[in-house]
């Protein structure tokens, strides 16, 4: 299973809307035949290993697979029927579909063919490997993630503005990484007018790649300027998307489609784009995740509105001790501990002393906002 897993990972962020999923064929304890999903539209990794076998397994053969195989025929045929057909008579399952009108129906009708099934194996890894999938299947939407990176006291830059580099490279490696997996990345106008950031992924050894950027500018003030933001410029500028309300200014708008520049236009009372709004487009547009990467403003927005679901929070062995270098996060007042947030289903890793601590957003029943922060009275 934990090949097949490793299968599964070799397709990183290739599959959306689809699950990434590994699949082996194994026979007299060797294996003799793998495959991992085919992007959007493709067959799927149960398919293409028995694909690979090139013949019939032979009598004993174990086929080992991350995610329960489907038993609908969709657009590439119900794995379940190719399983059967093959003659398999052992199945080794890692996680459960988390399709409610799915979940187990693929092991029942393997069980009713006579075949064999074990279930559960490595069931944690291999649930984790789809985070991004299973939030689309069952809440009908894109995972809305944040990324931050801070010192121990939660600071994201000195008082006067410095902060690059808080976490260290291996931490910074890994960010990539999880850029890769998301489909989109989203900015602010501040942090575009800041850092002018590319938002692509730069992995050693692999090509530079772009997600769809998204930058979120109510005012559009990313785009008074002559100069502009790379995001605006650069050779990935179709996969830009600009994020906005009609405060903004149609001539603004016209100038950005005209460089090839996709805007996105919400009615909003006020500057700020109505996430809700966001979400509901993004899933119209079958964008299964989106990876928010600053700044501070629209993350704090995201959590006031409910509307962040996963959190990459990133730690690095600094503290500034100092109460007005800049805070990651703010907008809140609990006043009690169960007015507080948390992670659930917490995973670590550790980046030679930096830390990445990474879970669901868990809001509490009553969310006491400060209203002065966010212009609200």
């Amino acid at each position: 299973m934990r090949r097949a897993l490793g299968l599964a990972r070799s397709v990183w962020g290739t599959t959306h809307p689809n699950p990434m999923v590994g699949a082996l064929i194994v026979e007299d304890g060797q294996v003799v035949a793998e495959g991992a999903t085919a992007p959007d539209g493709g067959p799927h990794a149960e398919r293409l290993a028995l694909l690979a076998r090139g013949k019939p397994p032979r009598p004993g053969a174990t086929l080992y697979v991350t995610l329960e195989p489907c038993s609908t025929q969709g657009r590439t045929g119900a794995c379940t029927d190719s399983i059967i057909a093959s003659g398999i008579k052992k199945v080794v399952v890692g996680a459960t579909d988390p399709n409610p009108a799915h979940a187990g129906r693929g092991y029942a009708v393997l069980r009713a063919a006579g075949v064999e099934v074990i279930s559960g194996v490595l069931e944690p890894e291999c649930t984790d490997l789809n985070l991004i999938f299973n939030h689309w299947i069952t809440q009908g939407g894109p995972l809305l993630a944040a990324k931050v990176a801070t010192t121990l006291d939660g600071k994201i830059a000195c008082r006067t503005g410095e902060s690059k580099w808080i976490t260290n490279e291996r931490a910074r490696a890994d960010v990539h990484r999880w850029r890769r997996l998301f489909p989109g990345i989203a900015v602010g106008a501040m942090t575009v007018l800041k850092d002018n950031p590319r938002l692509t992924v730069r992995q050693e050894g692999q090509p530079e790649w772009c997600p769809w950027r998204f930058v979120f500018d109510g005012l559009l003030r990313t785009v008074v300027d002559k100069s502009l933001p790379s995001v605006f410029t650069d050779e990935f500028r179709d996969r830009t998307i600009v994020v906005t309300t009609p405060h903004g200014g149609l001539g603004y708008v016209r100038k950005l489609r005209e460089m090839g520049i996709k805007v996105w236009i919400f009615d909003s009372p006020t500057q700020r784009v109505l996430l809700p709004d966001f979400r509901k487009k993004c899933a119209e547009e079958r964008i299964a995740g989106v990876l928010v990467e600053g700044g501070a403003q629209l993350i704090a927005e995201l959590v006031r509105v409910r509307q962040l679901d996963y959190l990459f929070a990133y730690h690095a062995p600094v503290i500034f001790a100092d109460e007005k270098a800049k805070s990651m996060f703010s907008g809140l007042r609990p006043e009690k501990l169960e007015h507080a947030i948390r992670l659930t289903g917490v995973q670590h890793e550790v980046f030679d002393g930096d830390m990445l601590m990474r879970g669901r957003v868990a809001y509490p029943e009553k969310l006491l906002v400060d209203e002065t922060v966010f212009g609200l009275r």
